[in-house]
């Protein structure tokens, strides 16, 4: 069975296996060493290490959760340590998806954007999630990688809003901060949702252990779990293999 046909079974006994899961770190030091090794035949994850001098480790324990979630809720062969990975690192190719956040600034230099702009066009999947001041470096950073592809609204009849819990409105809102709604926004490669860029939702936050942010209710711990555990079904089921 070939790899594509491998992550789409994956995916039936995802949506059949799907139930309810409920579930502060230090953050590293800036200038700790990726941790880049993954195990062979594994969905890996990898968070982005970035310049410009936002906290790019924020949510300490948020990938930890999300990927121990979709071991447990489907059948994807995921690797469960956290790895982290620069734009430079010549393993960023053999990750099926990185993952942003952070509060402060993003920035990129030339040949970090020529690399995002490969590993998405060679199939690989992005997801940044704005962590509350990272939105206009952010859009910077896309602009400047994907100068053809706008940045647009992903549609609520998407796949990765029901391909194994249903989110009929789009992204949940998980942390306030002024009150204006979450929005998933997009750029497609063809079809292909390649880039997902969550706004206003705070997702990480979300995925962090219950009771770091003690507004927030476990009831939304998850619902970020859940709209995590369609992130990465969706991204890996949805890829080309490289």
């Amino acid at each position: 069975m070939t790899g594509t046909r491998r992550r789409r079974a994956a995916v039936l006994v995802a949506l059949a296996a799907a139930a309810g899961l409920a579930g502060t770190g230090r953050a590293p030091a800036a200038h700790a060493a990726p941790t880049t090794t993954r195990l062979p035949g594994r969905v890996a994850i990898a968070r982005l290490q970035y310049g410009g001098g936002g906290d790019w480790y924020a949510n300490p324990t948020a990938l930890r959760n999300l990927l121990r979630a979709v071991r447990t809720r489907t059948a994807l062969p995921i690797d469960t340590v956290e790895r982290t990975v620069t734009l430079r690192d010549p393993a960023l190719m053999d990750y099926d998806i990185v993952h942003a956040t952070g509060h402060g600034t993003m920035r990129l230099e030339p040949d970090e954007i020529a690399r995002l702009r490969a590993y998405v066009l060679q199939g690989g999947f992005v997801h940044l999630d704005d962590n509350y001041g990272l939105d206009s470096s952010a859009r910077r950073v896309l602009r400047a990688a994907f100068p053809d592809r706008p940045l647009v609204d992903v549609p609520l009849t998407h796949p990765i809003y029901r391909v194994v819990y249903p989110f009929p409105r789009g992204v949940p809102k998980i942390h306030e901060h002024d009150g204006k709604p979450a929005r998933g926004f997009g750029i497609f490669i063809g079809e292909r949702l390649a880039v997902y860029y969550t706004h206003q939702a705070d997702l990480g936050n979300g995925w962090e252990d219950v009771g770091t942010y003690p507004d927030d209710p476990p009831a939304l711990h998850e619902q970020a779990l859940r709209m995590g555990v369609n992130l990465v079904t969706y991204a890996v089921t949805s890829r080309r293999d490289r």
